[in-house]
């Protein structure tokens, strides 16, 4: 028993002492506490295609949508159309009732017949006074001659009574002429009233303004229809007609992006709902920014032959605003700073932390361009740089592999 305490007595002595010398041996330096190197992911910085891509959200809406109203007023006589009919430019959509305007036509037509009977009695009278007018003036024109060869022949007063009648024969023509033009005249005016009067009754008859697909029926068989010949008149529509083979797309592109926008610049409409993807081309923009948004509207129209497009849905145009063939560039989170005037990266020089500042281009999702501060091959650190220094000993490891050292395979 005594023997067993003995040994134990030896062995917490002999801990006792370990540990004191474990603690002076810290305290006096002679022993130095090693710390392994922190693993940090890491990516080389390389050439690649990028291309800037703005996605912004719009609404499909018609290329054209009008209410149809009437020029006329007048009861609905006959509508051929409803809801969802497709119809073609010109194609008869309804008939109004107006007797007053068929009464007009008719009144409008006998005054044209009457005038045309005018221009013919003016037409035989010119001529007949033109028959006149032209023995009167040969009859003077031999007298004249006759008392010219033979003076003392012919009277005086022979003479002077046939140039009296050879003046009142011209003067009667030209009576003449002068109401052959004014029944002319009034011939013109009838036709014009009674054009004017076809016009009005033709209005009658309500009409498609363009190809489309009715899209609401406001009016029926029987209905009153006001004349809307104001934009302030609260006359009733007859139908409302959409053209839905081509939609328009409205969407506000950022102040920062504007100057960079073109006819004709490429987009890619990706309608989710669909899950298709279009493509189109920008085909208008306003050219001057909302004061109030700071953006500029502008337009894509997206052909829509088969009726796939319903106005209304929503779609993602990714408008392709910059592109680069083969720059320089990291991964977005390779960046310190990024968007700020302090952008800088840190790279992996003889194994220890550098941190450069660096100049950024074209931005994707996933990538941005580095124009200036990087080579290609560095070795640029990704991820979170909160707890690196410059100077720090680091260990890297490609982003995405398990090899503990890969970039020196």
């Amino acid at each position: 028993m005594k023997a067993l305490f003995r040994v134990l007595a030896i062995a917490f002595v002999s801990a006792g002492i370990a540990i004191l010398l474990t603690a002076c041996q810290v305290a006096s330096g002679t022993t130095a506490v090693r710390v392994s190197p922190s693993i940090v992911p890491v990516v080389k910085a390389e050439p690649k295609n990028l291309s800037d891509n703005l996605v912004l959200t719009a609404e499909f809406i018609p290329y054209q949508d009008v209410d149809v109203m009437a020029k006329v007023a007048g009861y609905v006589k006959e509508i051929r159309v409803d809801i969802g009919d497709h119809v073609h430019q010109g194609e008869l959509l309804a008939t109004l009732e107006v007797p007053e305007l068929e009464d007009e036509e008719a009144k409008t037509s006998a005054a044209v017949a009457a005038a045309k009977a005018n221009v013919l009695t003016a037409q035989g009278d010119v001529k007949q006074t033109q028959a006149e007018a032209a023995i009167a003036h040969l009859s003077y024109q031999r007298i004249e001659d006759v008392a010219a060869k033979n003076p003392g022949l012919v009277p005086k007063q022979e003479v002077d009574v046939a140039q009296s009648r050879d003046l009142e024969a011209a003067a009667q023509l030209a009576s003449a002429q002068s109401a052959l033009s004014a029944a002319q005249q009034a011939l013109t005016e009838a036709n014009s009233e009674h054009s004017r009067a076809e016009a009005m009754l033709a209005y009658s008859n309500i009409r498609a303004p363009f190809t489309g697909v009715v899209t609401k029926r406001y009016a029926n068989t029987g209905s009153m229809i006001q004349a809307g010949t104001a934009s302030q008149t609260q006359a009733m529509p007859i139908v409302r007609l959409a053209q839905n083979d081509l939609l328009r797309l409205i969407f506000p592109v950022p102040v920062t992006d504007a100057a960079q926008i073109r006819d004709g610049q490429p987009v890619s409409v990706n309608v989710i709902t669909l899950g298709k993807i279009f493509p189109g081309k920008v085909t208008r923009y306003s050219d001057t920014l909302d004061m109030s948004t700071r953006t500029m509207n502008t337009e894509v129209d997206v052909p829509n032959p088969k009726g796939a497009l319903i106005p209304g849905m929503y779609a993602e145009v990714h408008l392709h605003v910059t592109s680069g063939t083969e720059v320089l560039s990291v991964p977005l989170d390779g960046v310190e700073g990024l968007g700020s005037s302090a952008e800088s990266a840190y790279v992996i020089r003889d194994g220890k932390i550098a941190i450069v500042p660096v100049t950024t281009g074209i931005q994707t999702p996933t990538d941005i361009q580095i124009l200036s501060g990087l080579q290609e091959g560095d070795v640029v650190v990704v991820g979170r740089h909160t707890n690196l220094s410059a100077g720090e000993q680091v260990k890297p490891q490609v982003a995405g592999y398990e090899n503990d050292d890969p970039l020196q395979n």
